[in-house]
């Protein structure tokens, strides 16, 4: 059990850390925004070299900088989005009275700029690890991407925690987009997926063909899937997982008001 400590702390870590940095950074004065999407580009022209260089390295600290490295390039994605320098054609609040269908098309209105860069940034790590033996940052990116859609896609449908004090002031719109239910249809999907992807991972480490940095590789991308499933959970569990990150936001947050109805709202005739 040991050796699978390391790389499951890492993991654990890592996704805490990184996710309080650009909680933080999100909420500063948006006059500090320029200079911090300045900062993580920098980072990310350096991550996506990492990943170039780790590539070729089918070892264990090839495999930790292709995870790390990876997941900074997916933090470079949340920055620009939630700082509105990469968003979408009408990135404003959802317009009255919308069938359900018109709703998920206003929504990906908002972000549709910010899809296009997730596609382009995987097709990026994809030709840097192209033809090498260490493919950890690729997959790293992917589970981020589907995980991150997952819960995307079951805020819009409805979740029992919105965690809206999460989003900075100037995002405030998208909480017409939201739904606050008990429960939806797409929610169990999400979570055994993500539980057997996780398990499938897992699994892969006790096989006596795998290598040792692939051991690493398939530690840390199972833990990273688990806490994927976790926060799925935080979604519809009552618990105060915005506490997590709470040393990552101002000491005062402008409330933002969700509609307790799902407001999918008015069906037409």
């Amino acid at each position: 059990m040991a050796s699978y400590a390391a790389p499951a702390f890492y993991a654990v870590l890592l996704w805490w850390f990184s996710t309080g940095v650009i909680l933080m950074l999100d909420h500063l004065p948006r006059k500090t925004h320029p200079w911090s999407m300045a900062g993580g580009t920098l980072v990310l022209f350096g991550a996506l070299w990492a990943i170039g260089a780790s590539a070729r390295e089918p070892s264990e600290s090839g495999v930790y900088t292709a995870f790390t490295a990876a997941v900074l390039v997916w933090g470079w994605q949340e920055m620009s989005y939630y700082m509105g320098f990469i968003s979408g054609p009408r990135p404003e609040a959802c317009p009255p009275r919308l069938s359900k269908s018109e709703k998920f098309f206003a929504a990906l209105g908002t972000s549709l700029w910010h899809e296009f860069a997730i596609v382009i940034g995987g097709l990026a790590i994809l030709v840097l690890v192209w033809g090498q033996p260490n493919h950890f940052a690729l997959c790293t990116y992917a589970t981020l991407v589907l995980m991150n859609a997952s819960a995307r896609l079951n805020l819009f449908l409805g979740v029992r925690n919105l965690n809206a004090e999460l989003l900075p002031p100037h995002l405030g719109y998208l909480a017409g987009y939201l739904a606050k239910k008990p429960m939806n249809l797409l929610f169990p999907f999400s979570v055994s997926l993500g539980t057997i992807a996780a398990a499938l991972m897992a699994r892969a480490t006790l096989s006596e063909e795998t290598l040792p940095h692939e051991f690493v590789g398939y530690t840390l991308l199972a833990s990273l899937t688990a806490l994927a499933v976790l926060e799925h959970w935080f979604l519809m569990l009552p618990l105060p997982s915005a506490a997590l990150w709470q040393w990552s936001l101002p000491g005062k947050v402008t409330p933002i008001t969700i509609e307790t109805k799902d407001p999918a709202v008015t069906p037409r005739d």
